[in-house]
């Protein structure tokens, strides 16, 4: 006779069916892992947005009143007004001639000369993809990428620093207004084209 052993998947004689293998709780060690680094990222988002608020740019937040200074004075309610509505970034603009880069298909761009100036307290971001070009008919064209040889440049702005460079929207066109949103998400500044 031989010694003949059933197939693995088989019942053994008197022992029937072997147990069913563990399950690994990897899936869940994974899941509550990924749970906690959406966690992270989420709490360390809100307290940058509280930081970022308590820096003092507060525009509803009023500091004490100096002292040396006239209650009452004309001079003193126009100049904390005009300091309070001076803007943290200034653009201006002026239409120029397109002059076309290595990149570029054609020569129907239209570009604008814009300066960025910094006047807050905080660095700001200029980046070509921040402007945005209104023509007089009201039709707002993107800004196109590396089609003009003087584009602005892609820039950290420290407190009152300046950048200047074009902005190139695709076709001919009468610009009217240069916008520039502050990151992709800020508030944009307007400014009219001379």
């Amino acid at each position: 006779m031989s010694n003949q052993y059933p197939a693995p998947d088989q019942p053994q004689p008197g022992y029937g069916y072997p147990p069913p293998p563990k399950k690994a709780r990897t899936g869940k060690i994974v899941g509550f892992s990924c749970l906690g680094v959406v966690g992270l990222f989420v709490l360390v988002g809100i307290v940058s947005a509280l930081v970022s608020n308590s820096d003092g740019d507060d525009k509803g937040a009023k500091g004490p009143v100096a002292s040396s200074a006239p209650a009452n004075g004309p001079e003193t309610k126009q100049s904390s007004v005009a300091a309070e509505k001076k803007a943290s970034v200034a653009v201006t603009a002026k239409a120029t001639a397109f002059k076309a880069s290595v990149l570029a298909d054609s020569n129907s761009y239209t570009s604008v000369s814009v300066t960025v100036t910094n006047n807050s307290s905080k660095t700001i971001n200029v980046n070509p993809l921040y402007f945005a070009i209104t023509d007089t008919n009201g039709t707002k064209h993107a800004a196109e990428l590396a089609m003009d040889e003087g584009q602005i440049a892609t820039v950290d702005l420290a407190p009152g620093e300046n950048v200047i460079g074009t902005v190139t929207g695709k076709g001919k066109f009468k610009a009217k207004t240069v916008s520039f949103t502050d990151g992709l998400i800020g508030k944009a500044v307007r400014a009219d084209v001379s």
